[in-house]
């Protein structure tokens, strides 16, 4: 009997890896499409800057079609570290050892608690200084072997009472186009709020009933057509208490665990 399902079992498997190589060969390609017709984006004022992580402010090229953001706005690192502490991820429910981290609980958060501490103050001063048409943006990476590295990485602007949060990239790697034998014509540093390869699984957020509907056009943000965005009524959300001071939180490098 056991040789008898030997076979189909193999098919099984080659098949599934057959769907996904077909899948994030599309993703590829829809990726090389949005970074050739994106608005390029460009740096105004720089908080924090390592080879490893930045926080930042750049002008935002959709603001040219009239819609500008809220900004200067007041944020506490305080209820920006409840922003960070309610992103959730949900991993795709069909994982393989040989591709996927089967160790990552399916459902979990975005960012730990060292990663929290030290992007709130950041994204709050950022909110602080930024103009109607800037965003906000950070990037955090580590080291992988073969001499490439896992991005997590996406932008932020609030209209209104709403705060609009961009994860574009969250443990992405930066070898994903040449895997696919596609040269790499960026550098990731210069486009946080670009994907550098299709997301899977999904974005959410705890507790949803702060969650609001995108009711602008996908078309005016065309840098962002491929990255998942939550909208956020941040100000209902109860402040969330920072365990140690901003300056000693560090963030991720080569030798520490990518933000989970």
């Amino acid at each position: 009997m056991p040789t008898r399902l030997a076979a189909p079992v193999h098919l099984m498997i080659v098949s599934q890896q057959r769907r996904r190589h077909v899948t994030e060969v599309t993703g590829c390609l829809v990726l090389l499409l949005v970074a050739a017709c994106a608005p390029k984006q460009f740096t105004t004022a720089t908080l924090y800057d390592t080879p490893h992580a930045f926080v930042r402010l750049e002008a935002d090229p959709a603001t040219g079609q009239g819609a500008v953001h809220s900004h200067p706005v007041s944020v506490t690192p305080e209820q920006f570290a409840a922003v960070l502490n309610g992103v959730t991820i949900d991993e795709p429910l069909t994982r393989m050892p040989i591709y996927d981290d089967t160790s990552i609980p399916r459902h979990h958060k975005a960012f730990d608690e060292n990663t929290i501490a030290f992007l709130a103050p950041l994204l709050s001063l950022g909110l602080a200084q930024a103009t109607p048409e800037e965003v906000i943006t950070f990037y955090l990476s580590k080291n992988r072997s073969g001499g490439s590295r896992e991005v997590t990485s996406g932008g932020l602007f609030v209209q209104g009472d709403e705060l609009h949060f961009v994860l574009a990239n969250y443990r992405s790697p930066t070898n994903y186009m040449s895997d696919f034998g596609a040269a790499e014509t960026t550098d990731d540093r210069l486009t946080p709020m670009r994907s550098l390869a299709p997301q899977r699984g999904r974005l959410g957020f705890e507790p949803s009933s702060v969650v609001r509907v995108r009711t602008s056009n996908v078309l005016s943000r065309m840098f962002q057509a491929q990255e998942w965005e939550l909208i956020i009524a941040f100000k209902q959300l109860t402040p969330y208490p920072l365990n140690s001071p901003p300056s000693s939180s560090l963030p991720p490098d080569k030798s520490t665990p990518p933000p989970q």
